[in-house]
């Protein structure tokens, strides 16, 4: 390994199904745009390698990440370069088509699942994918019917697990009725704490994971926009957080983290990963490209078994 063989990333149980993953996750969205340009391929494989290199494991992509699947190709050619046995591939299927003005179309027929995991499969190139999500909820159809083929998937191998991304309580216990989920992924972070009061203890009463995106507040807390200005015409700016008479409320909230933060000698981005990290030992984060600049730090946070109790009970406050 290039990194310092010394520091390594724990490793958990994801769900009660032995679905072993590193602690924190590596989200790989933004190296195909959404909230900045996209980067170059030889670069979006190397932060993939790097991360791997400090002990991440577990990456996470989605068909609808990058104009024309492009992040699925790209983590796909990374893991040409990785041992496949010892990485944790999730992927996404279920939003045909997401835009900003004229909303999100959602498919969840079983025909379309069976489609989108075959064409996963063959853009990773993988013969198998570790941990298959249904980005979201299609209320049209039952999800009895779509876990009936993420089921089929499951029996015939092309899949290993099944998560649920954005569902409602209700949702995931159908769903987990039909076959057992290993993860839920919600957006979770110091700012986005929604799911605390029924979807974390539905999941812990399941035995089921929690994966939180953008545990960094979307960026917000490793300094993006508070210290740089918002393109115009990027996601960014469509989130009411980041506009107006919000905004400047919320720098505020930034600087407090950030004196938390210099007062426990860490970085926001660390400190905000820290809290997630310590939300219990069912709580995999998937971070951006904050891995590739402070893996080794926030390693350190964890390795030292730092709760940082101080900083949960101010922020909780």
């Amino acid at each position: 390994m290039a990194a310092d063989q010394s520091i390594l990333i724990p490793r958990v149980k994801l769900g009660n199904q032995g679905f072993e993953v590193s602690k924190l996750g590596f989200g790989c969205m933004g190296l195909s745009g959404s909230y900045n340009d996209p980067v170059p391929e030889d670069v979006g494989i190397s932060i993939i390698k790097h991360a791997f290199d400090h002990g991440v494991t577990f990456f996470d992509t989605s068909d609808l990440y990058g104009a024309n699947n492009a992040n699925e190709n790209l983590v796909g050619k990374a893991l040409k370069q990785l041992p496949r046995e010892k990485v944790q591939l999730a992927t996404k299927f279920g939003i045909v088509k997401f835009d900003y003005s004229s909303g999100v179309v959602i498919n969840g027929t079983p025909k379309y699942v069976r489609s989108c995991c075959e064409a996963s499969l063959k853009r990773l190139d993988v013969e198998y994918i570790d941990l298959y999500y249904q980005h979201r909820i299609d209320t049209s159809v039952p999800i009895e019917d779509t876990m009936g083929e993420l089921k089929k998937l499951v029996e015939e191998g092309k899949i290993k697990y099944i998560g649920l991304s954005e569902a409602s309580p209700d949702t995931i216990r159908r769903a987990n009725a039909v076959h057992p989920i290993t993860a839920i992924q919600m957006e979770w972070s110091l700012w986005t704490r929604d799911i605390e009061e029924e979807i974390v203890p539905l999941c812990r009463e399941l035995g089921i994971g929690i994966v939180p995106y953008s545990p960094l507040g979307r960026g917000f807390f490793g300094g993006r926009a508070v210290v740089e200005s918002i393109p115009a015409n990027g996601f960014l700016a469509s989130i009411p957080r980041f506009s107006g008479e919000n905004f400047d409320k919320n720098k505020k909230l930034y600087w407090n983290v950030e004196k938390l933060a210099e007062k426990h000698e860490c970085t926001p981005a660390q400190l905000a990963l820290s809290w997630i990290l310590h939300q219990g030992d069912d709580v995999v984060p998937i971070p951006g490209l904050v891995v590739e600049t402070n893996a080794l730090a926030v390693v350190n946070l964890i390795q030292t078994g730092k709760s940082l109790r101080t900083i949960q009970s101010v922020t909780e406050s």
